[in-house]
């Protein structure tokens, strides 16, 4: 029942003092009664430390995926909770091995002996899946691998969990137009596919082979390879990578590595991969990058990717050259072109508001100039202007904030703009010059012909479609007399579990007084 697990969801939120988070001005007077009925059950203590993240990890492995998700949405949780959800660990303790044995043998049907030459224990555990250090024998030479096993049940826990997710998003769009604004259920539906995503694990090995192609040519950067004949739903098996985490500053501090080339590397790269692919790393925290012994990056962890299609790369490449010339007219224009601003606006009053950004900025020096900064503030100002919201550039700026904070670990006077331009201009140059003005025009006229190929189905289906309209016309709607039945015990049962719904949450309201008296 939504409505219990619901209930009880709020009951752990109100014991943990999420609640008290809330600014009280910013809610209708009744949400205002509600904030202090539900502060009434705070625990001692709740107040110190991050609330919305202890609350999370006791209500389960899909609230602690919701969190880390909801992490990169500040502009729907305000950036105070979205900065209390990016201390969110989504550690959990492993299962044991005997499971997960049985997972690898069922699902590669073979035994486990048969698949690994050896297979360790777990050597990290999350929501979804462990990790496993393994080793695979080729022609007598063992090779060290990392194999991903899918926690067992884990996707039923997660699809019930989600229904409850888009009660909840369906409940708030009827209500409140803010909520509808910020599309809630187009968030829990985004969230959905991703988790569908990470819990097929042939997905994730799909994405890094797609990274490994897109970056093969990459002086910098690299994918762990694949092992394909042993990755299947459940089970993913690739290289074992022994370099150096990026979070372990000890170990980088003690061997000769340059750190602030580093972090040159770490921006650089991440602004190839959304500029130049349209399909960037979308975690890339500290724990998820080594360096190898050849001096490269290499990621793991491709479970939560990003992608940008050729307009939104256009739209992230101008703006950020616009800033750097301070052209703020062009950033304007930029949205509008896009689509992002509604047309009834003026140009010339949003690009007011983005020199307001701007010029801020060339007051500073560069350390203290931050893109993610940036981007963050530029959206807040598109929501003065009706802009609807971007998850794609959400997503992106989010992770600019996690790979401008790794870069300035190692490099705290980095001058983020000098790293960001070359790669800038380089795909403005390629994207928007001749050359990319040439492929556009050959781009465009491949799509005229196959518009125009397809307009004799077209006016096929155009022509019944009238057809159809003029026999409602004529002749009405008309209803079989099943449908009307149907129809009827449709609504039947549609009253009747409105009525068993107020009486869940009335009793489950007394059960909850019952046990605070009882405490």
């Amino acid at each position: 029942m939504h409505i219990a697990r619901i209930v009880r969801a709020a009951f752990v939120f109100a014991r943990e003092g999420v609640f008290g988070t809330v600014d009280p001005s910013l809610v209708p007077p009744p949400g205002q009664l509600a904030l202090k009925f539900a502060r009434m059950f705070e625990r001692t203590g709740a107040k110190s430390g991050p609330r919305l993240s202890r609350a999370l990890t006791r209500l389960g492995p899909a609230y602690l995926k919701l969190g880390q998700f909801l992490a990169t949405r500040p502009d729907v949780v305000g950036v105070v909770l979205a900065r209390d959800l990016e201390s969110l660990q989504d550690r959990l303790p492993p299962f044991p091995q005997e499971e997960a044995e049985t997972v690898i043998a069922t699902s590669f049907e073979r035994s486990i002996a048969q698949a690994f030459a050896s297979l360790g224990p777990a050597v990290a555990a999350a929501s979804i899946a462990q990790v496993h250090r393994g080793e695979v024998a080729y022609d007598g030479v063992r090779r060290a691998v990392a194999v991903k096993v899918l926690r067992p049940d884990v996707a039923s826990r997660f699809r019930r969990d989600l229904t409850d997710f888009f009660f909840v998003a369906r409940q708030a769009e009827i209500y409140s137009a803010e909520a509808r604004r910020l599309r809630l259920v187009e968030i829990i539906n985004t969230m959905s596919r991703s988790v569908a995503m990470e819990m097929d694990l042939r997905l994730e090995a799909a994405a890094m082979s797609e990274m490994a192609e897109n970056t093969r040519d990459d002086a910098d950067f690299r994918v762990p390879t694949v092992d394909w004949d042993r990755t299947t739903h459940n089970v993913l098996t690739m290289e074992w990578i022994d370099g150096v985490a990026l979070s372990d500053h000890a170990r980088l501090a003690q061997s000769d590595i340059d750190l602030p080339d580093l972090g040159r590397k770490v921006i650089q790269s991440f602004l190839r991969h959304a500029l130049r692919d349209g399909f960037f790393h979308a975690d890339m925290h500290p724990g998820n990058l080594f360096l190898d012994k050849e001096g490269r990056l290499v990621a793991v962890d491709f479970g939560i990717m990003g992608r940008l299609g050729p307009k939104e790369r256009r739209f992230l490449a101008e703006i950020l050259l616009g800033f750097i010339i301070r052209d703020y007219r062009r950033v304007a224009e930029v949205h509008f072109e896009a689509g992002y601003v509604p047309s009834h606006h003026s140009v010339d009053n949003f690009a007011q508001a983005i020199r307001a950004i701007g010029e801020p900025i060339h007051n500073r020096t560069a350390e203290e100039i931050s893109m993610a900064k940036l981007l963050t503030l530029l959206l807040e100002v598109t929501g003065l202007f009706d802009m609807r919201t971007r998850p794609e550039l959400i997503l992106l700026q989010k992770t600019m904030v996690v790979v401008e904070g790794v870069a300035r670990s190692f490099d705290p006077r980095l001058d983020i703009w000098k790293v960001a331009d070359p790669v800038v201009r380089e795909w403005i140059e390629r994207n928007l010059g001749p050359i990319g003005r040439i492929q556009g025009a050959m781009a465009g006229a491949g799509e005229l012909g196959r518009v125009v190929a397809s307009l004799p189905s077209l006016a096929t289906r155009a022509v019944s479609v009238i057809e159809q309209l003029e026999t409602m016309t004529r002749e009405g709607l008309t209803l079989s007399e099943e449908t009307i039945a149907a129809m009827g015990r449709t609504e039947g049962r549609k009253s009747r579990w409105r009525a068993i719904a107020l009486w869940v949450i009335a009793l489950t309201f007394i059960g909850i007084l019952f046990a605070i008296r009882q405490m």
